[in-house]
């Protein structure tokens, strides 16, 4: 299955475009940021590292938060 292209993002750029779609941060632990969903109770989890997040890791996170590629987009 290849799967859609995205930009490459890092996990600062990818939190600030999921508080945009409703989510806030709950907590954090270490270089992981917890954000939850108010309305549909979904939480993802983050990772802020200094690089770029891998392609795959990237699709999961937007597949947790309930978001198509296509939405994911509008948020950047």
């Amino acid at each position: 299955m290849r799967l859609p292209k995205l930009p490459a993002l890092n996990g600062y750029d990818l939190v600030a475009a999921l508080k945009q779609a409703g989510f806030t941060v709950d907590r954090q632990r270490g270089s992981h940021v917890i954000l939850l969903h108010s309305e549909n109770g979904r939480s993802v989890v983050v990772p802020l590292h200094k690089r770029d997040l891998q392609p795959g890791i990237l699709h999961s996170i937007i597949r947790d938060a309930g978001l198509s590629v296509e939405q994911f987009r509008r948020l950047l």
